[in-house]
């Protein structure tokens, strides 16, 4: 079996590293071949968030396009290409057509309800793939009005890397922390008023946002971190209490609860809105809460903040819950089957 990986960004993007990228070593194990091509370099990833550098981003658009073609006849020699979230970054769907006529079979994933931002192109490319792969159960009941060869694989995590940390943290300092990109930042507005209560109720919190523009939020007293690929798992061993906001809605239905997912791995215990996959990942009061208002938020941080056995038992719950369902080593073999059935 020869697969050819068609992913949107290099290794710096979460989503396709989580839920390509990170699964190639096992495929290494089991003698499969393949090759994974990223539409841009990580030059032009985090160009595309600065403003301006027009005549720049053009002129790297232009290289990448020309690269994509040659994808398409690179496809010839492979058994299936299998596209994650799309080959092209247009609301046209040329190129994902295109490599379903080059290539033998087209597997299709995708993780997020990116059908609201470019519905016709998605709606295409699940009716002629032969194979869907779809991260939460909102999004395959989507796809399968569409295309009955549809499965669920939610984005898991290495949990031999993405561990708790070694030896004692400070007990004098609690780090609530969120981790994320400038485009879901704007979820932590919404909660703006919990962040000025937390930190006038305690001296000893720390709110902590990696990935997001400092500029973006009014309250004051937030500590702001760029986020590194090299720093990230060391940045997620520092939190004590990781938070998930976001507003109910049918592009926040479409989320993998990552977030939720991450902060569990590491053993920390999480509060987050209670949408989406988050309901399928928390158990309440378990391995994490769910908040809905300021004063929910305010309450259920509050209990955290105050009970050092607490987040320790609902951190030991939450790494346990992500062994079990949500780690590399329990999806792998899920993979590889759903691989082999888009080769079929």
């Amino acid at each position: 079996m020869k697969v050819l990986f068609i992913v949107p960004y290099p290794t710096s993007g979460p989503s396709n590293r989580f839920r390509v990228e990170q699964y190639l070593p096992y495929l290494d194990e089991k003698k499969i071949s393949y090759c994974i091509r990223p539409f841009c370099n990580t030059d032009f990833y985090f160009l595309l968030r600065k403003r301006g550098h027009y005549l720049k981003k053009f002129a790297y658009l232009l290289g990448f396009s020309f690269l994509r073609l040659v994808d398409l006849l690179r496809s010839l020699d492979y058994d299936a290409v299998f596209i994650h979230r799309e080959a092209f970054p247009a609301k046209d769907h040329i190129f994902e057509w295109l490599f379903r006529i080059f290539g033998k079979r087209m597997i299709y994933d995708f993780d997020d309800a990116v059908f609201l931002k470019k519905p016709a192109k998605v709606r295409t490319v699940i009716r002629i793939a032969d194979t869907i792969i779809a991260g939460n159960r909102f999004l395959k009941d989507y796809a399968a009005a569409l295309n009955k060869k549809v499965a669920v694989l939610p984005t898991c995590i290495d949990t031999t890397r993405y561990r708790p940390a070694g030896g004692k943290k400070d007990a004098r300092k609690v780090v609530i922390g969120w981790m994320g990109t400038p485009t879901t930042s704007v979820y932590l507005k919404g909660i703006d008023d919990v962040f000025k209560a937390i930190l006038g109720k305690y001296k000893n919190v720390e709110i902590r946002i990696i990935g997001a523009m400092s500029d973006d939020f009014l309250c004051p007293g937030l500590i702001y971190r760029d986020w590194s690929l090299e720093s990230e798992i060391s940045d997620l061993q520092e939190f004590d209490i990781g938070i998930m906001p976001m507003p109910d809605s049918d592009w926040t239905k479409g989320k993998c609860a990552f977030k939720t997912i991450q902060y569990m791995s590491v053993g920390i215990p999480s509060v987050a809105s209670p949408v989406g996959m988050n309901m399928e990942v928390i158990k309440e009061g378990v391995n994490g809460c769910f908040a809905s208002g300021s004063e929910e938020w305010c309450e259920k941080l509050s209990k955290l903040i105050e009970s050092p056995e607490l987040r320790r038992t609902m951190g030991e719950n939450g790494r346990k819950t992500i062994e079990e369902r949500y780690s590399l080593k329990v999806n792998s073999d899920k993979f590889l089957d759903l691989l082999r059935k888009g080769v079929q």
